[in-house]
């Protein structure tokens, strides 16, 4: 998803809810004394990376008033909010975007210079995630022939697991296949990508694994994405969403079978012309999905169960597909907004219940702005 602007800001909050791992300095004329060194070897039991695909930053504040207190509200008032953050590379897609955060370098050097690109070696176009050397799990289309092999670093997920002796398990989880396997790195232990069309199931690529665990099985049988076909009305008063344009208007997209943009719209009845599963994507209702089965993975992957310092990589994608589809000033991307916000205080509480409050670390961050 190609963006032309480089001075937008990049979103970058940080919680870290560890508090065993602060460190205080107190400067002296020759050095910094560094107090409390006990504490410097303690390490969170999870690190939760959670990049929200096309999140501008003015969402945080435009929103701000109709955000609960444990979502967005919680990274901001109990961690750390950075503010100043410009790209330095181009384009701004979802490819380079994910492998930038996750690398901590520019295309030039980590090689996913693009979502697709040109590739003079075998003279034929390439996807950034593709990969015909391995085969689908979970679903009998190509949409699992994937893996990281055209990414030429390795990504702080695979740090992590290198410094641990592979004891580190990684989970990357995202409707997207590219924002799953390009932050989970060579190394991870899985990456889980949602297939729509007939399906509606997370899949993954041979790369990881030979078939799906059972978690994975019984969350695809649980019917979680058939409760998703249902009408997408405003969670609150529509008329309370003031920092938005008109409802119906000429600059918004269309599902097929509509003839306005508007609320409420009617899922069940544009679900076959519009790809069945497909829909949900461009909904927030996909953000939910992807919420549901982060939290699902902490006990199907046992993630954050003792001192070993395990990584869940998460990326919301609906928020990029409702942004192309209906624009930066559209209800539907306010409403995906106070939705996402609904989610992330329950993936915070599930962390709090599970791994354990002040255990964990999480960061969020954007892969590119609109």
């Amino acid at each position: 998803m190609h963006k032309n602007s480089l001075s937008l800001l990049l979103l970058a909050l940080l919680l870290t809810y560890n508090t065993n791992n602060a460190v205080a300095q107190k400067k002296s004329k020759n050095r910094i004394k560094v107090e409390n060194l006990d504490r410097i070897s303690v390490s969170p039991k999870l690190v939760v990376g959670i990049v929200v695909d096309q999140m501008r930053y003015d969402y945080l504040t435009r929103f701000w008033n109709h955000y609960g207190d444990d979502g967005f509200k919680r990274l901001v008032n109990e961690g750390f909010n950075c503010k100043n953050n410009h790209f330095n590379y181009a384009p701004t897609s979802t490819g380079p975007g994910h492998t930038s955060v996750y690398t901590g370098t520019t295309p030039s050097i980590h090689g996913i210079i693009g979502n697709n690109w040109y590739d003079k070696k075998t003279d034929q176009e390439v996807y950034c995630a593709s990969d015909d050397t391995f085969a689908s799990v979970g679903t009998t289309s190509d949409a699992g022939k994937m893996s990281p092999h055209r990414m030429t670093v390795t990504t702080v997920t695979d740090q992590l697991r290198l410094h641990n002796q592979m004891r580190s398990k990684t989970i990357a989880i995202a409707l997207k296949d590219r924002g799953a396997v390009l932050p989970g790195g060579h190394t991870a232990n899985a990456a889980y990508w949602y297939h729509g069309m007939d399906e509606g199931n997370w899949i993954s690529s041979t790369f990881y694994m030979n078939e799906l665990p059972k978690w994975v099985i019984d969350f695809n049988t649980s019917n979680t994405a058939e409760s998703y076909n249902k009408p997408w009305t405003t969670l609150k008063d529509i008329n309370t969403y003031l920092e938005s344009g008109l409802d119906n208007n000429n600059y918004e997209g269309l599902f097929t079978g509509q003839t306005t943009p508007t609320f409420p719209h009617d899922l069940p009845g544009l679900w076959s012309s519009n790809g069945k599963y497909d829909i949900i994507k461009a909904t927030p209702y996909g953000n939910s999905i992807t919420a549901d089965f982060a939290i699902a993975a902490l006990d199907g992957e046992d993630l954050g169960a003792d001192t070993i310092t395990d990584f869940l990589a998460i990326s919301f994608s609906s928020t990029d597909y409702v942004g192309h589809k209906y624009g930066v000033n559209s209800k539907e991307i306010q409403d995906t907004y106070v939705r996402l916000d609904v989610d992330l205080a329950r993936l915070f509480k599930a962390l709090d219940k599970k791994v354990g409050e002040n255990e964990y670390t999480v960061f969020l961050t954007a892969d590119h702005g609109a």
